[in-house]
């Protein structure tokens, strides 16, 4: 195998390891078992918000030179760093990294080791992300060759005890809108908030190997994507089965890290709690090396390097033990809100980015991406009970894109209304001509 290839595979499985982390091991088999014999469709779903749009933000990033910030540079200044910021900490010490030790608790320690205490567990945890991403140059090496391998034997062998031996029959589907509850699941992830920051890393990896050019950057990163995506879909898809095969014995209200658990003591027993701990705290910790240095880049560089890497990835770590103390559930609780307000501005800049050269607009940008915000707003007011009839009338409201149409109407809008950008584009065109 040529070094080009070679570098692929391993930053593929690199790129595999850093997205399939805590959720990923959470939420298949619960879609799964609400979905039933539903399952492919409600899998679909899944796939389009997790693994496609994961592989968008990855593109996005490349094409950028792997800086987060460059995504949003043509919104504006300061939505640019206020997104940016966001994404960065809900990936990072609120919401993924600390769930990342809840799961490997909850999931992997505590069925094995009942009496052991959390805070001791949490201060292992986070010490080992600590002295494996202190080195960020050395990250994608040490997952891609070393971790991932190990992760994907895990997973395999669980899953092929569930196609061979299936735990029960297929029931029907206990909810409606399955599709967008497929949506909706991938999204609670992050693997697409988290690919753009995770590009940075990919980059910075692929740099280092001696890809100093933007079209190798690109083209390395989407082979290696393709690479990772492929992976993702067949444990994803064979997780949502292992879950769809009990979707006769277990109740919708089952506890999501209770149900993979049960699932792995049905198939393997006590022995299957074992493997499901090797494979959490693989995924796991691969996923918190990848986004505690991902966000201690992105900080890094936008304080231009006043704030060292060192000492971000250090406060990072101690602020995520702190979260992943309240557990699992707690943490999915609030994320809702918080995703869905920053989930549709940064699938509209992402997309934007793939075909930036081709919009000369800026306002294409600012008013598409104000729309996804307004909307997303809305959405949110409505979660929490107040009734607003303009979003269930919305087109696409029940697949979980009424926003789609709202910023396509607000981008046409932008592209007539001139930016400074254009304006100094035409100024010059003319000076030139």
């Amino acid at each position: 195998m040529n070094k080009t290839n070679k570098d692929i595979i391993i930053v593929g499985f690199a790129l595999f390891a850093m997205f399939f982390g805590a959720g990923n091991l959470l939420f298949p088999p619960f879609l799964g078992l609400i979905t039933g014999n539903s399952w492919l469709n409600g899998f679909t779903g899944f796939i389009l918000a997790d693994v496609g749009l994961s592989l968008l933000a990855i593109l996005a990033i490349a094409k950028c030179d792997g800086e987060v910030g460059k995504i949003f540079s043509r919104a504006g200044h300061k939505l640019s760093i206020a997104l940016g910021c966001a994404i960065m900490i809900c990936i990072g010490p609120l919401l993924a990294i600390p769930r990342t030790a809840a799961t490997t608790f909850e999931m992997g320690i505590q069925p094995i080791f009942s009496g052991f205490n959390s805070i001791v567990f949490s201060i292992i945890f986070f010490g080992a992300t600590l002295l494996l991403t202190i080195k960020p140059s050395k990250v994608v090496d040490i997952i891609g060759s070393y971790l991932t391998p190990a992760l994907l034997i895990a997973l395999l062998v669980l899953i092929g005890m569930g196609i061979f031996n299936p735990l029960g029959e297929i029931q029907p589907s206990t909810i409606d809108g399955v599709f967008s509850e497929g949506v909706f699941q991938g999204y609670q992830t992050l693997d697409a908030l988290g690919a753009v920051s995770l590009g940075a890393v990919i980059i910075t990896s692929i740099a280092n190997k001696g890809y100093t050019k933007q079209k190798e950057q690109v083209s390395m990163t989407f082979k290696a994507g393709l690479v990772a995506g492929a992976g993702l879909l067949v444990v994803y898809g064979g997780l949502t089965y292992l879950g769809a095969t009990v979707s006769g014995l277990f109740e919708s209200n089952v506890s999501q890290a209770g149900l993979i658990v049960s699932i792995t003591e049905m198939l393997l027993g006590f022995p299957g709690k074992v493997i499901l701990g090797i494979i959490v705290m693989l995924a796991c910790l691969t996923t918190a090396i990848g986004l505690t240095s991902a966000t201690g880049q992105y900080f890094s560089k936008l304080t231009n390097n006043k704030v060292k890497y060192e000492t971000i990835v250090t406060v990072v770590c101690l602020f995520s033990l702190v979260v992943s103390n309240f557990g699992v559930d707690k943490i999915i609780q609030f994320s809702a809100p918080i995703l869905t307000f920053v989930y549709p501005p940064t699938i509209v800049l992402v997309v934007f980015t793939l075909f930036g050269e081709f919009i000369k607009n800026d306002n294409v940008f600012k008013f598409g991406t104000y729309a996804a915000l307004f909307i997303s707003i809305l959405n949110i007011i409505s979660d929490f009970g107040v009734k607003i009839p303009l979003i269930n009338n919305l087109p696409l409201y029940s697949l979980g894109f009424n926003w789609v149409v709202p910023v396509i109407i607000a981008s046409v809008i932008g592209f007539f209304v001139k930016s400074s950008r254009s304006k100094l584009n035409s100024e010059s065109g003319e000076m030139t001509a």
